[in-house]
């Protein structure tokens, strides 16, 4: 296996070849990619791993795959490591452009994508960790959900207007903002006050890709 590096550019298309492999934990925020690698229709192995213990498979050391020591990595043809979720999603997308979950690369559109993705992972994403840490003070916590609040406020008046994050067809980010939004109920963050939210989620939840995937990682009925 290849060492962390830059993955070979322009991607391409791998029908016929034997499947990527996805490192992921049950609902963490591996749980993008593998929505979107269900949605292009991409074989796909999964491994999973245990996020505690950096372990998997029969106790292999997950750090010797990914030094950072988190989910996701996604293991391309030929061994090369790719990791980060805003990445690999968009990775995962050029290998069928025709699917428009990524718009094509070097258009407006395409920075509008990336603007949504870097939203949602430094302004959402990031903000859930301290809320899973146990040893986090409350005053901490009650200011971080106050924080998320004001920053799904800006979500729910984009979603307002347009069933997905970018208008009216489902692309990667909207798989990413679903998968974080998940965490609000495990975290108790009360998102009732923003219904265009709570409807995106069900609309979401509904897609057959994502039922697959959350019946796979044990989530959710097939």
């Amino acid at each position: 296996m290849n060492s962390l590096g830059p993955a070979t550019y322009p991607p391409t298309i791998h029908d016929g070849d034997e499947p990527m492999k996805l490192y992921f934990s049950p609902g963490a925020c591996s749980l993008s990619p593998h929505i979107v690698a269900r949605e292009l229709d991409l074989p796909i192995d999964l491994e999973r791993v245990d996020g505690k213990a950096k372990t998997y498979g029969d106790g292999k050391d997950f750090w010797a795959v990914n030094p950072k020591g988190y989910v996701p990595v996604l293991e391309l043809h030929g061994g090369e490591l790719l990791t980060e979720g805003p990445a690999i999603v968009q990775y995962l997308a050029d290998q069928r452009p025709a699917s428009g979950l990524a718009p094509a690369a070097g258009t407006l559109a395409r920075y509008r994508l990336q603007e949504m993705l870097g939203y949602i992972n430094s302004e959402l994403h990031k903000t859930y960790s301290p809320l899973f840490t146990a040893t986090t003070p409350d005053e901490v916590k009650q200011e971080r959900k106050a924080y998320l609040t004001k920053r799904y406020a800006y979500l729910e008046r984009v979603l307002s207007s347009s069933p997905y994050l970018l208008g009216d067809a489902f692309t990667v980010a909207d798989a990413y903002l679903f998968t974080v939004t998940n965490w609000a109920g495990i975290v108790k963050l009360d998102l009732s006050d923003f219904p265009s939210l709570g409807a995106f989620m069900a609309r979401v939840a509904a897609r057959p890709a994502v039922q697959a995937a959350l019946a796979a990682e044990g989530l959710g009925k097939k």
